[in-house]
C-alpha cells in the first residue's frame, strides 16, 4: 500500500525474534510430520478439567453469548475477590477487579493506565519477554536488576534498592518465576515493600503461577503492611488450570485505580465473553482436587526431568520451586543457550527455548517445558542428556 507510515512506537512494542526461532523452528517441522518434542512453550498437554468445560456449555445452553460487563461478570469478580482475599490475607472487594481476555492484557492496560513517557520500572531479569514491548508501548523505561543462578534466580532487595532513581515509578515482579521456577520468600517480599514504601513505588505482582507452588503456598506481597494500597495483581487460570486458549485474566488493584481499568478494558476489547467467564468463576470456586492434580503433575514431571539431566557432563539442573519449567544451564557445554537450542533441535528433534531470549542473566541456560506426558518427557531427556554429553567440555574447561 503506496504511503503506508507505521508509528515510531512500534519499534517500541516489537518482540525479539530471535526469542522465539527454535521455537518457530520447531513448530514448522512437527506441522511438516517430523516428530518434534516441543518443551518450548508453555502450553500444558491437559485438557481443561471436565467440570470447567460442563460449566461453559451450560452457560452456552443459557444464552450466555451476548456483550458482557466490560469490567468483568459479578460471578467471576467474586470468585476472583475471594481467592485473592485468602491469598493476601487482606479484605478484597469485588469492585477492585477487572477482568482481560489473559494476563498479557491485563498487564497492557495497568502500564496505559499508570505510566507516562520516561517513567522508569524495574524489572528482574530473566524476564518474561513481552515485558519490554508491554511497559514500552506506554513509553515506560525497564531498569534490570539481575536474578543470578548462585542466587538459585532470588531476588536481592538490595540491588532492587540501588537500581531506584528519581525517575522510578514501579517494581515489576513475576514470583513463581518464570522461567526460572524461583519464590519470593518473606523475608525477599518485606524487603521490595519497604523500598516500595520508602520510595512511593507502585508494585505491580505478576502472579500467574502462584497456584503452582510445590512445598511454601504463594504469598501475595499485597498482604504486606501498606501495601494494599500501593499493589497491581495480575493473574490468569492458563497455567494453573490448563486453560490458555481461553483468555481469561484479571487485574486487582486499589479501588482509584480499578476504574481507569474499567474505562481502558472497554476501549480495549469490551469484555471477556460471557460463557468463558462464568466457566472461569465456576474453576475459581469449585476445581480444587482438579487444581492439586495439575499442581502435584507438574512438580511430578519437574523432578523427572531434574533427575535425567543432574548430573549429566554439561549441565546442571536445579528443582524449581514452582510453575512448569526447569531452567538448566547448559555453560558446560561451551554452549550458549541460543546455540544449544538450535543445534539440540536439529540433532534430536528436541525443542528448548534459549535463555538469551529472557534477558542478560538467562544466558548459557535454556527453559524446558514439563507439559508433556512423562513417557515423551523422559524420552526428550534421553535425547537432551546424550546431545549435552558429546558437547561437553573437558574437566576444568571455563565455559565462556
Amino acid at each position: 500500500m503506496s504511503g503506508l507510515r507505521v508509528a515510531g512506537r512500534t519499534a517500541r512494542i516489537a518482540e525479539d525474534d530471535g526469542a522465539w526461532l527454535v521455537h518457530d523452528r520447531a513448530v514448522e517441522r512437527r506441522a511438516r510430520g517430523e516428530d518434534i518434542i516441543l518443551l518450548s512453550i508453555g502450553d500444558p498437554d491437559f485438557d481443561t478439567p471436565e467440570p470447567i468445560r460442563a460449566a461453559a456449555v451450560a452457560a452456552l445452553g443459557r444464552g450466555r453469548t451476548h456483550y458482557p460487563a466490560s469490567g468483568g461478570e459479578p460471578a467471576l469478580r467474586a470468585a476472583v475477590a475471594e481467592v485473592t482475599s485468602r491469598q493476601a490475607g487482606i479484605p478484597v472487594s469485588p469492585d477492585q477487579v477487572v477482568g482481560f481476555p489473559g494476563t498479557q492484557a491485563a498487564l497492557f492496560g495497568l502500564a496505559q493506565c499508570l505510566f507516562d513517557e520516561g517513567d522508569e520500572v524495574i524489572v528482574p531479569e530473566p524476564t518474561y519477554v513481552t515485558y519490554p514491548g508491554v511497559l514500552g508501548a506506554a513509553g515506560a523505561l525497564m531498569r534490570f536488576v539481575s536474578l543470578r543462578p548462585e542466587r538459585g534466580f532470588h531476588i536481592d532487595p538490595d540491588e532492587v534498592a540501588r537500581a531506584v532513581t528519581p525517575r522510578t515509578r514501579a517494581l515489576l515482579i513475576n514470583f513463581p518465576h518464570n522461567p526460572t521456577g524461583s519464590t519470593l520468600a518473606r523475608e525477599e517480599a518485606e524487603a521490595l515493600a519497604a523500598i516500595c514504601r520508602r520510595h512511593d513505588l507502585i508494585l505491580i505482582s505478576d502472579e500467574v503461577y502462584a497456584a503452582l507452588a510445590f512445598d511454601t503456598p504463594h504469598m501475595s506481597p499485597a498482604g504486606l503492611p501498606g501495601m494494599a494500597e500501593r499493589t497491581a495483581i495480575v493473574s490468569s487460570l492458563s497455567k494453573s488450570h490448563a486453560m490458555t486458549g481461553w483468555r481469561c485474566g484479571w487485574t486487582v488493584t486499589p479501588p482509584s485505580l480499578a476504574g481507569h481499568l474499567r474505562n481502558i478494558a472497554r476501549i480495549m476489547h469490551f469484555g471477556v465473553t460471557q460463557f468463558v467467564q462464568d466457566a472461569a468463576a465456576v474453576a475459581l470456586r469449585d476445581a480444587g482436587p482438579e487444581l492439586e492434580a495439575l499442581r502435584q503433575a507438574y512438580e511430578r514431571r519437574a523432578r523427572l526431568v531434574v533427575g535425567r539431566l543432574q548430573g549429566v557432563r554439561g549441565l546442571t539442573c536445579r528443582m524449581p520451586e514452582a510453575g512448569m519449567y526447569v531452567f538448566a544451564d547448559v555453560r558446560g557445554t561451551g554452549m550458549s543457550g541460543n546455540a544449544f537450542g538450535a543445534e539440540l533441535l536439529e540433532a534430536t528433534g528436541v525443542a528448548v527455548l534459549p535463555g538469551e531470549g529472557f534477558g542478560p542473566s538467562g544466558a548459557g541456560h535454556v527453559r524446558i517445558t514439563v507439559g508433556t506426558a512423562d513417557a515423551r518427557l523422559a524420552l526428550a531427556c534421553d535425547r537432551i542428556a546424550a546431545f549435552a554429553e558429546g558437547r561437553a567440555m573437558p574437566a576444568g574447561a571455563i565455559a565462556g
